[in-house]
């Protein structure tokens, strides 16, 4: 048999000197629309310059004023603290209802990720009571538990414990099958393999619960606070905006209304945001 060919060597000549990848740094402006918070206060400007130049257009403060006339209504009532004090009032509120109806959901979660029965009675109850508006049921509650905190907790707590059972009870059958079964190989108990398995991969479906029960639970406070007035300790922020309503003071009822809005910014972007920052985006979990 012949001798294989050998084949000739091949030289490679070399690469002109300089060649790689292009690099040009980002100009200024690049670098500051590449920053979220500056776009979004750029569209809150925006929306301030068209809610200005509708109202002076309309010309009558009685039914849409200026945003002028609300940023200094809003500041007089900061300073003269009305606002604050229904501001804290509605919060200590919202806090309460939260809290209880984030208890209850963790229960009922529990009991339905422990028994096929419990799954089934979440279920079921969901499709009941979740499309059930939760202002509906405050004149129930106010027979049941008078014109005090208790009408407006049962309120909140029903408005937050569907969504939030819901979606975390969702998030726990969303687990992967890999991570169910390390945590089954690793002999975790039943109280470790729930705070370490379970939690941190249903964790994305917990936040957006928790988000969207504290939507509920804040949209269902000032409703039944306008709807149906003061309780026994005092008036929030729904309370504020109906008696201003009544004077006719139509641009603190706007401040009012951009307290209800500021509040709910701050809360997403230094809550929620921060809270997704930390855990599910820093995991990889979410973009």
């Amino acid at each position: 048999m012949a001798d294989a060919e050998v084949r000739p060597d091949f030289i490679r000549e070399d690469l002109p000197t300089g060649f790689g990848v292009v690099e040009q740094p980002l100009g200024f402006r690049e670098r500051v629309f590449a920053l979220g918070w500056v776009r979004k206060g750029l569209l809150l400007v925006a929306m301030a310059l068209v809610w200005e130049g509708y109202a002076r257009w309309l010309d009558n403060s009685l039914l849409f004023p200026t945003f002028v006339e609300t940023a200094a209504a809003f500041v007089g009532s900061l300073r003269s603290a009305e606002l604050i004090g229904a501001t804290l009032r509605s919060v200590e509120m919202l806090l309460k209802g939260y809290a209880a109806g984030l208890a209850l959901a963790a229960v009922a979660t529990a009991f339905a990720t422990a028994t096929r029965v419990g799954a089934d009675l979440l279920d079921t109850l969901t499709s009941m009571f979740n499309p059930l508006p939760s202002i509906a049921l405050l004149p129930l509650a106010m027979v049941w538990f008078g014109l005090g905190d208790g009408s407006i907790i049962f309120v909140l707590i029903h408005a937050v414990l569907w969504s939030v059972a819901l979606n975390t009870h969702a998030g726990f059958r969303s687990v992967s099958p890999t991570w169910r079964m390390v945590g089954q190989n690793y002999g975790l108990s039943r109280i470790a393999y729930v705070t370490r398995i379970l939690i941190p991969g249903a964790l994305p479906s917990i936040l957006t619960g928790l988000k969207i029960g504290w939507a509920f639970a804040w949209r269902t406070l000032i409703a039944a606070e306008l709807v149906f007035g003061v309780s026994s300790s005092g008036g929030g922020l729904g309370w504020f905006i109906f008696q201003n309503k009544n004077l006719l003071d139509i641009p603190n009822v706007f401040a009012g209304l951009l307290m209800v809005i500021v509040f709910g910014l701050l809360v997403d972007n230094f809550v929620f945001r921060a809270l997704e920052q930390r855990t599910v985006r820093r995991w990889g979990m979410q973009s």
